[in-house]
């Protein structure tokens, strides 16, 4: 089983992950011929990714070899790629063909679970309005001790 394009060379793929990733490493499998992918590009942390989104600057760029058999790994710079809930990977060429092919893509690193914190909406008052406390009417009663 592999993914192939539609029209040109171009996939995109957009991973989200369910935790924090620091990414050290990436594997892709392609095909001995002209469908295996030439470069890739990685952006981090960019939700639902477009093809119109790719015109931006990668995280890092990587021209690939052909590598049916997965044995070559693609080192990452760990600084960049710690703290990772989504990954776009952006394949823009291959080696000649009309359409690109990808069998496997592996990754490598650590996951930790995500530790985030959803907005708080708080209204905080300087000074009290009388109008927003209503209390009910007290009357003072008055005890003698004797």
């Amino acid at each position: 089983q592999f993914v192939e394009s539609d029209d040109d060379e171009e996939l995109l793929f957009n991973i989200p992950f369910t935790g924090s990733v620091k990414l050290k490493g990436v594997i892709v499998m392609g095909e001995e011929d002209g469908t295996h992918p030439a470069e890739m590009r990685l952006f981090r942390n960019i939700p639902h990714m477009s093809f119109d989104d790719t015109a931006k600057e990668p995280e890092q760029t990587f021209s690939l070899s052909r590598d049916p058999s997965g044995e070559l790994e693609y080192p990452t710079k760990i600084a960049r790629f710690s703290n990772l809930y989504h990954l776009s990977m952006h394949f823009p060429k291959n080696f000649g063909a009309e359409t690109t092919k990808i069998f496997y893509i592996g990754l490598k690193g650590e996951w930790t679970e995500a530790h985030r914190h959803e907005v708080t909406i708080c209204n905080y008052e300087a000074s009290a309005n009388p109008a927003d406390h209503k209390l009910q009417q007290i009357t003072p009663q008055t005890h003698f001790i004797s």
